[in-house]
């Protein structure tokens, strides 16, 4: 039976390795953990063509959203407060564009999707939400989300909504993640259930409340991709994944 192929959406570096250019830049760990749970992913160039993305949703099976750099905050934020503005690292437009064009068409092609950190990030405001800028500066009292030195570590828990397709996933109602944001969800978009919290109430993943809008979808603030190794559970979410992307694949032949 042929692996599922799964499209992965990458970030952007201003200086490449090959020839220091504009390149795409993406943890390996994606990949690996897409492999293991038997899909086979490919990275979508960054390009804001429309046509050319909804060809590469239509020839996959499944989507994958990475994490990576903040989102723009005039895409959920046009009034922001200037002081709060500059808690927000530095723009890449083209990214952005890329993410939201490519959520677009996950919907209109009705195509299983697994959201991670920026991904869940942007996945909320391209329909409809917003995020919060800068957790310890909007959250007082907040627990540290930034911990970037132990990223493939334990570092806080996550309780799980019971009954939701995550808890079902993972088999669990808590949960150790990692943690390495300083932005999260703020105002869930309509279309959004929250499904599993940190202690300070953050979002830490989010399911449609219409399951027949997607074949399936789950959005998680945590990296599951790099924890596999510690907790085996995480790499149950990627399968899950795949067996969804694997019954959209038998459509196709």
């Amino acid at each position: 039976m042929k692996r599922p192929l799964i499209l992965v959406s990458p970030s952007t570096a201003q200086n490449g390795s090959e020839f220091a250019d504009a390149s795409i830049s993406l943890s390996n760990c994606y990949f690996e953990a897409v492999l293991a749970a038997g899909g086979l992913p490919v990275a979508i160039p960054c390009v804001s063509s429309r046509e050319v993305i909804a060809e590469y949703v239509n020839r996959c099976d499944g989507v994958l959203l990475t994490g990576g750099d903040d989102v723009q905050t005039n895409i959920y934020a046009p009034d922001l407060p200037a002081e709060l503005a500059t808690k927000a690292g530095r723009a890449k437009p083209i990214r952005d564009i890329l993410d939201l064009l490519l959520i677009d068409e996950v919907f209109r092609q009705r195509k299983p999707l697994l959201a991670i950190c920026r991904g869940h990030q942007i996945l909320n405001v391209a329909l409809g939400g917003t995020l919060i800028v800068d957790i310890p500066t909007q959250i007082p009292g907040a627990i540290d989300h930034r911990c970037m030195e132990r990223k493939d570590e334990p570092v806080h828990s996550v309780q799980l909504t019971s009954g939701s397709d995550l808890s079902k996933c993972l088999g669990c109602k808590v949960i150790q993640v990692n943690s390495t944001h300083h932005q999260a969800v703020g105002e869930v978009a309509e279309a959004f259930t929250i499904v599993a919290t940190s202690e300070d109430g953050v979002v830490e993943a989010m399911e449609l409340k219409d399951k027949s809008m997607l074949p399936f979808l789950i959005s998680v603030q945590f990296h599951p991709e790099r924890m596999i190794d510690i907790n085996k559970k995480f790499g149950k979410l990627f399968s899950s994944f795949m067996l969804v992307s694997a019954a959209e694949s038998r459509k196709n032949i």
